[in-house]
């Protein structure tokens, strides 16, 4: 079942509510529909990460966490999934949301220099963020609606699946 899949990878709720870096949220953290592993809370979990994973931003998990509170939606897949663009991913990922938000907007995409320099990452991104946060929203949303209807798809699929085994389990157990 999906439930034990999810349970084996995330941490023990009770830990995360006295973790003194979650102390800022106080009492909205002891909502236990923020820890219940169900299609639903998955669903938008998986939504929300998918979404502020695409947002370049700092502190990515805290925007997951305050917009997982509000969504009822299972708070550590939520600010987990942020960490698909992590320093590794995060160069191809924005770009691909800037060259996307460039398509959107119609405006000519910039071409890399032979060098990087601290100068032209500041020059570019002061004039080009236009492009880059309006792909970035674009691709979140994207992947949002295309995580949320996955993640309720599969895990509908998957308990039809055990219920049909356990039926036949039963039936052949009777016709014995």
């Amino acid at each position: 079942m999906p439930r034990q899949f999810f349970k084996r990878y995330m941490p023990d709720p009770e830990k995360l509510k006295n973790n003194p870096s979650l102390r800022f949220l106080g009492s909205l953290i002891h909502d236990p529909n923020l820890w219940h592993l169900n299609r639903h809370s998955v669903a938008r979990a998986v939504a929300v990460g998918l979404f502020w994973a695409m947002i370049p931003m700092p502190m990515q998990m805290f925007a997951a966490a305050f917009l997982a509170i509000p969504l009822r939606a299972n708070l550590p897949i939520s600010v987990g999934l942020v960490w698909l663009t992590n320093p590794l991913t995060m160069p191809p990922v924005f770009y691909a949301n800037y060259k996307l938000g460039a398509w959107i907007l119609g405006t000519p995409t910039i071409q890399f220099p032979e060098k990087f320099s601290i100068s032209w990452i500041l020059e570019v991104s002061t004039t080009h963020w236009q492009p880059l946060y309006t792909g970035s929203i674009v691709m979140g949303l994207i992947l949002a609606i295309l995580g949320y209807s996955c993640t309720a798809l599969y895990w509908r699929w998957w308990v039809n699946r055990s219920w049909n085994k356990r039926r036949k389990l039963r039936n052949s157990r009777l016709n014995d």
